[in-house]
């Protein structure tokens, strides 16, 4: 009925075609995707919508179960406030509508048996820069319908400690390099001991920070490399970019470092003007991290079936 700020279908993402220029896509916050789905009862990686500061109005064609988690834009059935981290049940006709945005950034719309829209290469995923993927390869327009296969699982809820706090200053962890080389002694320190600010001129490919500038002991530039979700690049300015789901596969600016996995969806929820600093971890502990996340979702997941 309305289509909210940028209102796309994403799932995981779409992997194994960056050698072909193809973003990975899919999710900023791949917990809360993750979290919705298994409260509906779908797979893991069921495409859901992603829906950044202002939600659509959607209205139930059938009785279907929905789950709301991520940012909090204060969700609606009929009127009425209902919870987030829980599946509710909207019968067919309610209208589903969003408001002021209380927390966070992005908030995702899980249906009990998923969203019926084509994969390509492997995924639901909308990569609008690429005009593929989702609904046409675009965000959500007035009248778009998501057919899906409907059911009802109700009362499903997330312990407490699984939900997420969002706020206005963020620790992320970061594995440095590979371009040190690139950067003085002073440069690394700055980047390791300041404090950042996330501007406005961010988005699903990019997050542009400002703050104390990071120095370089050269060029900042580099013959293009591959780049993964994360990568901190540093152009001549010195003001560091946290590349983030629809990034480019190559790019020709030195990178400073790259933040961990298990801390992007914090990132994917942080609001224009959020502080961050990073905190240097090593390789193994960040792959120990990794290992213990998914075998915690695993073991939730195999609880609910």
């Amino acid at each position: 009925m309305k289509s909210g700020l940028q209102t796309t279908v994403q799932d995981l993402g779409r992997y194994g075609f960056r050698e072909f220029g193809v973003s990975p896509s899919g999710a900023m916050d791949s917990y809360s995707l993750q979290m919705g789905n298994l409260l509906v009862g779908n797979d893991l990686g069921e495409a859901a919508l992603e829906a950044p500061f202002i939600g659509p109005f959607l209205m139930a064609l059938h009785d279907v179960s929905i789950a709301i988690c991520g940012g909090n834009l204060t969700p609606k059935i009929n009127g009425q406030e209902v919870p987030l981290w829980k599946s509710i049940v909207i019968k067919k006709g309610q209208i589903l509508s969003f408001g002021e945005l209380k927390e966070g950034v992005r908030t995702y719309i899980s249906i009990a048996g998923g969203i019926d829209v084509p994969f390509v290469l492997n995924s639901k995923s909308t990569y609008i820069t690429g005009k593929f993927g989702g609904v046409e390869g675009r965000a959500l327009i007035e009248g778009d319908i998501l057919f899906g296969n409907p059911f009802t699982r109700r009362n499903r809820f997330l312990h407490t400690q699984l939900i997420p706090k969002y706020t206005n200053k963020l620790t992320v962890r970061v594995i440095v390099g590979p371009h040190t080389r690139k950067f003085t002694s002073a440069g690394i320190k700055t980047f390791l001991n300041e404090e950042y600010s996330i501007t406005s001129q961010s988005n699903r490919m990019g997050y542009q920070l400002t703050g104390p500038k990071i120095e370089h002991s050269c060029t900042a530039d580099i013959i293009s490399d591959a780049i993964p979700l994360g990568a901190i690049q540093v152009p001549a300015s010195g003001q560091p970019i946290i590349l983030m789901a629809e990034h480019q596969t190559t790019g020709g600016y030195s990178r400073i470092g790259t933040v961990i996995s298990g801390d992007i969806p914090r990132l994917a929820q942080a609001q224009p003007g959020t502080k961050v600093r990073f905190k240097e971890i090593s390789l193994q502990t960040a792959q120990d991290l990794l290992i213990d996340s998914i075998s915690r979702l695993k073991s939730i997941y195999r609880l609910t079936r």
